[in-house]
């Protein structure tokens, strides 16, 4: 993705974020040489990669398949193996109308996905096969705001403003906005996109950047270049 796409999409999504009630945290407004200059005071956000995150999955088609998210919170994987400590993480995420997320499952994280507002969020769901590949006929269990909900294999669930589903680690799910943008909360136990993001055809988690103007924010994926 080129840069000035990313600088783009950084204000139009803050904007849509902002007209549904939700304020990013200050941390989200630094400028990549006041980051570089904090380095160390920002250790808690940079070491967690919190911030924002733009993917079109390597296929430079973010319209049609990629999604925004920003990590507002994270723990860490120590805490987690220990069973105490912080073991959660929070994002809260854009899909844009008829813009696919892909397929994938998680091996550790279980996530409650929140539609916050706009269209209508529609997962296609599986569950998965004792090798860890898309279980073409086994029915998904999944609770939807508490309440359990079965749907045939690929089934798709239609959750409006408001409704949220509880994916546990092993279900696939691709999703995407249906009439109109979605703002997407997810609440999640700790957070590792680098290894527990598991694609269903071969895509990349993140996507390679065309520097062709100066980068407006850093992405999560931009820290290890950018700030050492």
């Amino acid at each position: 993705m080129k840069r000035s796409a990313i600088n783009s999409i950084l204000a139009e999504s803050d904007a849509m974020i902002r007209s549904h009630g939700y304020i990013l945290p200050p941390f989200a407004y630094l400028a990549p040489s006041e980051m570089k200059a904090r380095r160390q005071e920002l250790a808690g956000v940079i070491d967690s990669r919190l911030g924002w995150d733009i993917t079109d999955y390597g296929k430079g088609e973010f319209d049609c398949r990629g999604l925004f998210l920003f990590t507002v919170r994270n723990g860490s994987a120590a805490d987690l193996a220990r069973g105490r400590g912080m073991l959660y993480a929070e994002k809260i995420m854009i899909s844009r109308r008829d813009q696919l997320a892909p397929m994938h499952r998680h091996e550790v994280k279980a996530e409650d996905i929140i539609n916050r507002g706009g269209g209508t969020l529609a997962l296609k769901l599986f569950m998965s096969a004792p090798d860890g590949s898309i279980d073409g006929k086994a029915r998904v269990g999944v609770p939807v705001d508490g309440v359990p909900r079965t749907l045939d294999a690929g089934g798709i669930l239609r959750l409006a403003p408001g409704e949220s589903v509880t994916l546990l680690p092993g279900v696939w799910h691709a999703f995407w906005a249906e009439g109109k943008d979605v703002l997407i909360g997810e609440v999640s136990t700790v957070n590792d996109d680098e290894t527990d993001n598991y694609f269903a055809e071969p895509i990349s988690r993140f996507s390679d950047v065309e520097e062709d103007e100066e980068p407006n924010h850093l992405l999560v994926s931009d820290y290890a270049r950018w700030l050492g």
